[in-house]
């Protein structure tokens, strides 16, 4: 069975489609998907419903690009984390607390995004997606009143997915590159607590709520393109270093935006004298400009001030430092070995207090003793989760 796409990875590349099997595990509820819509709901949906098989607690994705913005567990959300997501203080179900945490894990990078829960969606749900820019959802199921709301999205045009929960793929992944035909058993490995047995440092005390976020983080870089780290923290993605060729851009990349989404809770941040009538989005891309203030050209700046009713105060560094310096519990994972001690300097700059890599690299003593030296738990995991 044939389903036809819009067009394929560009629009000059049509027509496209993709083959589904005979027993169609996905359907269409809304809107017409394209090439990169597929790819992203794939890797979107494993992701959230591999979260749910690992911790038991609804998880869920928000993809960009073939990688993850954002990966999270639900839990509680509290009145600070709200407000910095501009969000109002109220109930939502498990589903949406998932999806709310993966979203704002990077709220700029999951613009436009692909979402996947891994809960039937419902009306809790429904409503913060119907405010937020996303491409699609893709879901086990809906309920009649959110799907109601979700079809009215974007014009009519907002893409609805559902798949079924139960299907498992063949074990074969066949992939063709410039006319060669490549095979390989899909990627099964299953992450769990067990995973992180093998510590290797000195303190070896890891509790079981960074065995959990430890689990969120490396689940969503089996997800995520190479070379990967991801920071996590109260198993929610923070910070996705994704796609860079030296581990140590990974590293500074995934623990920027790590800081950034802690400082996002600053009270400086929080008081920011937003001008009347912005949008959400713009809002967002206010916050962004004023914790990169200093880095901002004199025409960045004077447009930042401009949307606001009057001149903020920045946060120095010092207390950027302390600020962060609070949370505890941070977590880093990378897909595979960790090749230099720089990259564990850098997430102590961070407040990094637990790592796993893969281990096996002939750098393993010089990076154990860094670990070692600001009393970092890390443990090696004999994994390596390439994505190509």
């Amino acid at each position: 069975m044939d389903l036809s796409l819009k067009y394929g990875l560009n629009p000059h590349q049509h027509p496209a489609r993709v083959t589904l099997p005979p027993e169609s595990p996905l359907r269409v509820l809304n809107g017409m998907p394209g090439y990169v819509n597929i790819i992203d709901a794939m890797g979107a949906w494993q992701l959230a419903r591999e979260l749910k098989q690992a911790t038991g607690v609804a998880g869920a994705a928000s993809f960009k690009h073939a990688s993850p913005a954002g990966a999270a567990i639900a839990a509680d959300l509290g009145d600070t984390y709200l407000a910095s997501q501009f969000l109002a203080a109220k109930a939502y179900s498990p589903g949406a607390a998932a999806y709310i945490r993966a979203r704002g894990g990077d709220r700029m990078c999951s613009f436009g995004d692909a979402a996947a829960v891994s809960e039937v969606v419902d009306r809790s749900l429904a409503n913060v997606l119907r405010r937020e820019v996303s491409d699609l959802i893709i879901a086990p199921g809906y309920e009649p009143d959110a799907l109601e709301v979700l079809r009215a999205k974007k014009g009519g045009g907002y893409l609805v997915l559902e798949i079924d929960p139960d299907f498992e793929p063949p074990a074969v992944e066949p992939r063709t590159l410039f006319g060669l035909q490549l095979e390989q058993p899909r990627n099964d490995a299953a992450i769990t607590r067990q995973t992180f047995s093998n510590i290797v440092t000195d303190n070896r005390d890891l509790p079981d709520s960074a065995l959990d976020t430890l689990i969120v983080a490396t689940i969503a870089l089996k997800y995520t393109q190479s070379n990967s780290v991801c920071v996590a923290y109260d198993g929610q993605v923070i910070g996705m270093g994704a796609g860079q060729q030296s581990r140590i851009h990974c590293t500074r990349l995934a623990c920027d935006k790590a800081d950034k989404w802690f400082l996002q809770q600053h009270p400086r941040t929080l008081d920011l004298p937003f001008r009347e009538g912005l949008k959400r989005t713009e809002k967002t891309n206010i916050v962004d400009q004023y914790l990169l203030w200093d880095q901002l050209s004199d025409t960045e700046e004077a447009r930042m001030l401009g949307d606001l009713e009057e001149s903020p105060v920045p946060i120095p560094p010092e207390e950027r430092r302390d600020y962060v310096s609070r949370f505890k519990g941070i977590c880093l994972s990378s897909d595979a070995f960790i090749p230099f001690r720089d990259n564990i300097d850098r997430a102590a700059r961070s407040n990094v207090c637990y790592v796993a890599q893969t281990g096996g690299s002939t750098a393993d003593k010089g990076v154990t003793e860094a670990a070692d030296e600001y009393g970092m738990v890390m443990a090696h995991t004999g994994l390596r989760l390439f994505l190509h």
